[in-house]
């Protein structure tokens, strides 16, 4: 018995070692693992929301080409949302739809609807 302890006494502080570089391991196990699930549901969120601006751009895309003009506030939301998408890694489709929403002019087009007053010889 009394070896037991001689030994024990001799060799703490390898045995405070190893149990501290277990415990180290299960943490960076657990942590990892941890880590993975996050970046897992990160990527679904930031999909969800790229798909979620991606269809705001084409409905504003729908809505101002039936309009047949797009304002300046609007353009700016537009710019911000695509501004977003981009970022999450959007470039599709979208892209072309927010293109052609810059394009558009500002303000709705002044259609004609003067009617001649006068015939074709001038009274």
């Amino acid at each position: 018995m009394e070896t037991i302890i001689a030994y024990a006494g001799q060799h703490w502080l390898e045995w405070v070692c190893t149990c501290i570089a277990a415990l180290a391991g299960l943490g960076y196990k657990n942590l990892s693992r941890r880590l993975k699930e996050e970046k897992v549901q990160s990527k679904a969120i930031a999909e969800g929301v790229q798909s979620l601006l991606r269809e705001n751009i084409v409905s504003s895309y729908n809505k101002y080409s039936d309009r047949g003009f797009c304002p300046i506030y609007a353009k700016d939301s537009i710019k911000k949302l695509y501004t977003a998408y981009h970022n999450l890694g959007g470039n599709d489709v979208a892209t072309s739809l927010y293109k052609k929403i810059l394009e558009m002019p500002e303000e709705k087009a002044e259609t004609e609807t003067h009617i001649n007053r006068f015939d074709d010889d001038g009274k």
